[in-house]
């Protein structure tokens, strides 16, 4: 099953099993979406649950915050997130901090989702991540799916969460068919927020990556198994709460740590591994310097063979991985 149907099935059963919920954002509706994730749910619910917007992303962002303190449970879609700064005031300001500035009065059950971090060919303003971004702020829970089950799981979590949750997704995998497993086509199916998956099991080094990179793990681990290195390689699936323990007890067994993110290395995703790291018990387990595996540090160029080398592929995966193994 491609991602996009993993998250039309998610969104499609909850909108069935819970009459409050319902989704808003451009081209939604009769468009059937600008990724096609919303296919057939506008013909199966109508214009009541399914709602086009218009191209203004603070007003529609605000009337779902406002929605969601109502009682009801959106799920508001942004283009791509590069947009969601239109809003930006509405998800830290209005819907993150409701919660804990009401004195857990009034809750904010609201997802936010759309596709995040580099496509192809779209430049610096649309291939941005905001995993650091989001993840920076209290109140708010974000999740970050990388294959169909992980994306299933996690959109139907975060429609029944009561909190805030940022869906960050990723353009290029929607098309990306994986196996889904017997239990993930329940209906009942729920991925726990805030709970990573050691996607391959490793003696000599841990490699955490979340979205799309994983894969790129998946991949490089492949090759050095050649090699006899094994890679245990981590699907955060979360950014926030991040799952801390299975990376320490993963550090604890390897002693090496690498981390993969599309985004851009200040202040980013891996940079907050490597700082628990050092600040928990698996410090003194490491027997070598962390290693970041980032984004380059300049807004997307344009240019394809630019893009390309912005943007972490395997080959760099390899090469911190043999850097830290000091192979």
């Amino acid at each position: 099953m491609t991602v996009r149907d993993a998250i039309n099935q998610g969104m499609d059963e909850e909108l069935e099993r819970d009459e409050k919920v319902f989704l808003l954002g451009e081209e939604v509706a009769q468009y059937d979406g600008a990724y096609k994730v919303s296919r057939g749910l506008w013909k199966k619910y109508g214009d009541k649950r399914i709602i086009d917007t218009p191209i203004s992303e603070m007003g529609f962002a605000g009337i779902a915050v406002g929605a969601a303190m109502a009682g009801l449970r959106p799920i508001c879609e942004f283009m791509t997130f590069n947009f969601s700064m239109q809003a930006i005031d509405q998800v830290i300001n209005s819907a993150a901090k409701t919660y804990y500035m009401s004195a857990g009065l009034q809750s904010v059950p609201i997802v936010f989702r759309g596709p995040n971090g580099a496509s192809a060919g779209v430049a610096a303003q649309h291939s941005q991540c905001f995993a650091a971004w989001y993840g920076h702020c209290p109140g708010l829970k974000v999740v970050s799916p990388w294959n169909a089950e992980d994306a299933k799981g996690l959109i139907k979590s975060a429609i029944r969460d009561n909190n805030p949750v940022v869906m960050l997704e990723n353009e290029l995998m929607y098309g990306v068919a994986f196996e889904f497993p017997p239990e993930a086509q329940s209906k009942d199916f729920l991925i726990p927020i805030g709970k990573a998956k050691i996607e391959r099991q490793g003696t000599h080094i841990t490699v955490v990556a979340h979205s799309r990179p994983v894969g790129h793990c998946l991949e490089a681990a492949t090759v050095l198994s050649k090699e006899g290195i094994e890679c245990e390689v981590i699907n955060l699936r979360t950014i926030r709460p991040m799952d801390v323990e299975t990376i320490e007890a993963s550090v604890m067994k390897t002693n090496h740590l690498v981390t993969v993110e599309g985004g851009w290395p200040q202040f980013g995703v891996g940079a907050e591994i490597c700082a628990r790291i050092m600040e928990g018990p698996a410090f003194n387990f490491l027997d070598a310097p962390a290693v970041r595996v980032t984004g380059a540090d300049v807004p997307m160029p344009y240019a394809k063979i630019l893009e390309d080398n912005s943007v972490p592929q395997v080959k760099d995966i390899i090469f911190a991985i043999k850097k830290t193994l000091n192979i």
